[in-house]
Formats: C-alpha cells, sequence, structure tokens
C-alpha cells in the first residue's frame, strides 16, 4: 500500500541533511554495509545490512542530537540541555553534548537497564531516575526543562534531529548505489523521514518501506486517518520504537515521501535477532532488527537490491538471553512437551532413550506426582528439548507416538 501524496519535495530539508554530514564528519562513523547472504537467497536479489549498532553509542541516535544541540544559540547551550529516554537517545545526547562542551541532563526511567544508565553517565550526562515509564519520565524532563531553562532535545521531533538521521540516507547511496529498497524500523519517524528526504530528493526510484512491531504500530492509523494518533499502551520487545504517537514534523515527512509502512509479529523481531547473531555475528536490539523481521515475513514483498538499516544495538544482556530463548522456540529450536509415563522405576530412563534415538537434547526434565487428573500409577512428565527446528520436532513427536507415549502438549 502506498501512502504518498502529490506534493513538493521539501529541498530545504535536503539542504540540512547535506549540510548536518558535514557538521558530523568526524563524529559519527560512517558505518559499514555488509551483504547477506541468507537474506539474499530469501529475496530473490542482494539484500545488505546498514550497521547503523556499530556506530557510536551504538546507534543512530548521536547523529541527530549532535546537529540538533551545535545548531544551538550560545546562550541556549549555556543553559544546558535536558532528554527523557530509556536508552539510545539519552546515550546521543549524553555524547553529542560532551563532544560540544554542554552540559547535559538526561532523565530516565528507573526501571531502565542497568548497562544503558551506566553508559549514559559515563558519557557526561547527570542521569536522573524518574518514573516507571517513558511518559512519567518524559514529563519530568520537561518540567526540568522549563523550570531552568534547559533546552529540551526531542528524540524525533524537530528539523535539526531529521537532517542529522537523514545522513543514513546519503550514506546508503554513497555505498550501494544500485539500491532499490530501504527498509527502516520506524518509532516516533525521525530515522525513516531523515531517509526518505535525503533518498527521494536524489534518487525518487527507490522505495522507503517503514517498519513498526505490531503491538507499537501507530503509523498505519495515521496515515489512514491523515494526522498523528495515538496508540494506548503500545507493547512490544522493541522497545526502541516503542513509541505510542507518530512526532507531528516527521509524520508529515512519512505521509509524503515514505512508500509502505509495515508491521512484524514478537515472533518475527526475535528471529531476526537470532538470525542477525548467527549468520552475519553482529548484535542487533529489536527495533534495529526490525526491517531484517519484515523480509523474514514476507521476502517476496520487496524488490532488490535492498538495504535493511540494522538502527542499533543496545540491547541488555538479561533482555538479549530471554529474547534468544523466544527466538529459539520460535525457529523450532526448542520443544517443550507433556505426557504420561508409568511411576515405575526404568520409566523416565526408557523415555529418554526415545529421546536419544532422534538426536533430541534434554535441557529440563520434571515431574508431577499431585495432579487429581492423574492416575494412581502415572506420572506426568514435562520436557524442554533443544532440537534442529521445525521437521526435527516433528521427528520427535512422531518417535513418542510410535513408542506409544501420549503427548499433552
Amino acid at each position: 500500500m502506498s501512502y504518498r501524496l502529490p506534493a513538493p519535495l521539501p529541498s530545504l530539508i535536503l539542504d540540512d541533511v547535506r549540510g548536518a554530514q558535514k557538521m558530523l564528519d568526524g563524529v559519527a562513523r560512517v558505518t559499514a554495509m555488509e551483504g547477506s547472504r541468507h537474506l539474499s537467497a530469501l529475496v530473490g536479489s542482494p539484500v545488505h545490512l546498514k550497521c547503523e549498532n556499530l556506530q557510536r553509542t551504538g546507534s543512530f541516535k548521536l547523529r541527530g542530537a549532535y546537529v540538533r544541540i551545535a545548531g544551538l544559540r550560545p546562550e541556549e547551550k549555556a543553559a544546558g540541555v535536558v532528554a527523557a529516554s530509556a536508552g539510545n537517545h539519552a546515550q546521543g545526547v549524553a555524547l553529542a553534548s560532551a563532544l560540544l562542551g554542554v552540559r547535559s541532563t538526561v532523565f530516565m526511567p528507573v526501571g531502565a537497564p542497568l548497562p544503558k544508565v551506566a553508559a549514559t553517565r559515563e558519557y557526561g550526562a547527570d542521569v536522573r531516575l524518574v518514573g516507571q515509564v517513558v511518559d512519567e519520565t518524559l514529563a519530568a524532563a520537561q518540567e526540568y526543562a522549563e523550570r531552568t531553562g534547559a533546552v529540551f532535545i526531542h528524540p524525533f521531533d524537530h528539523r535539526d534531529v531529521i537532517a542529522g538521521q537523514g545522513t543514513v540516507g546519503l550514506e546508503i547511496l554513497e555505498q550501494c548505489p544500485e539500491v532499490r529498497t530501504i527498509v527502516v524500523g520506524v518509532g516516533g519517524g525521525g530515522l525513516v523521514a531523515g531517509i526518505a528526504v535525503a533518498v527521494k530528493a536524489v534518487r525518487p526510484d527507490v522505495r522507503v518501506v517503514g517498519v513498526q512491531a505490531k503491538g507499537a504500530a501507530a503509523y498505519p492509523p495515521s496515515l489512514v486517518a491523515g494526522h498523528p494518533v495515538a496508540v494506548d499502551e503500545p507493547v512490544t520487545m522493541a522497545d526502541g520504537i516503542k513509541v505510542g504517537r507518530p512526532g507531528d514534523v516527521p509524520f508529515a515527512i512519512v505521509r509524503e515521501l515514505v512508500d509502505d509502512v509495515r508491521t512484524v509479529s514478537e515472533d518475527a523481531l526475535s528471529s531476526a535477532l537470532l538470525l542477525c547473531l548467527e549468520r552475519a555475528k553482529l548484535v542487533v536490539e529489536p527495533a534495529g532488527c526490525a526491517p531484517v523481521a519484515a523480509l523474514l515475513s514476507e521476502p517476496e514483498a520487496f524488490r532488490g537490491p535492498v538495504v535493511a538499516v540494522l538502527s542499533g544495538g543496545n540491547v541488555d544482556p538479561l533482555l538479549l538471553q530471554r529474547i534468544l530463548r523466544h527466538g529459539m522456540v520460535a525457529a523450532g529450536r526448542y520443544l517443550s512437551l507433556r505426557l504420561r509415563v508409568a511411576d515405575r522405576p526404568g520409566a523416565l530412563a526408557g523415555l529418554l532413550g526415545v529421546l536419544s534415538v532422534v538426536d533430541a537434547n534434554v535441557l529440563d526434565v520434571s515431574h508431577v506426582r499431585t495432579d487429581p487428573g492423574l492416575g494412581l500409577t502415572e506420572v506426568e512428565v514435562e520436557l524442554h528439548l533443544e532440537t534442529k527446528g521445525p521437521e526435527h520436532c516433528a521427528e520427535v513427536a512422531a518417535s513418542l507416538h510410535a513408542a506409544g507415549y501420549r503427548v499433552m502438549s
């Protein structure tokens, strides 16, 4: 589906993107472009990964934050800046401020991952933990700005921020001039808007496709309505794009220039993270994996060569562990099942022997003897197995059935 409307290209913002590229020279890295044989085979044409997860601070956010803060008037810089974020924007603002000699205060939720809090402090920001959710943190940051005169640095709803993020698009055109489709994760819309402005001005034939998590997809209904629409209580593991309402400034650009906005499931996000880790040897956060998730979900929908923007790599190790487990389940690499066996010596050994024959690795075994639904001579066994994929899972189930076991789930 196309949401583009006939309107003049915002050439002023394109000039800002080019100016931002000069401003970021020596500050932001020109991140690598890596090919993916697996995704290329799936899509049927070359697929390249734009590795913004390898950017300084671990995401593209440094680009926009630096351009925004660098553009402040001297008296504004003297007053300092303030931001609210659970992670990537916080680190971008902290480092950009340090590089520019500007005092920064960053409000983060009380439950923000400790590695992100520590990194933000190490970049030089005064970190204040306020609120349980980002909305409460945002309100505290805005109140601080009003009270102290510090300049509030919005993560996506400002022209300078969008110009900075748009430098990713200019790099893509330089690194992959044959590109025909660019796929970008979307939260508030600053990154995809900036990329669209830069790319469409130079190569209007290139399709720009945004991707949102289904549980936090505010752009599709907003584009249908013609104005930003809020999503109540967005829910997704991809906290980097967990934004309940599009920004006014990026929304206008997305509506005009972005060709499509798609959504992906949580299973697709975790599978994409696992693929990046196993096949590309890249640590990418769930939000950064959204473009890969879209390619995995509907590979035939993308005309190549394709560039998928891996927007960030800041993922808490504990969350990464849970996501990897979820991804393994989604990929058929874990199998959990319950079955009943005779409550006698050797029964469990016989069951494990069947699993050994089909090369299923047992991770956990638990017994239940107190369920009132069990017979006097029965015990329920719950198994967690490591398998080799959906076909192997089917083979395991068939072997258990052939051996006379009744699988409950």
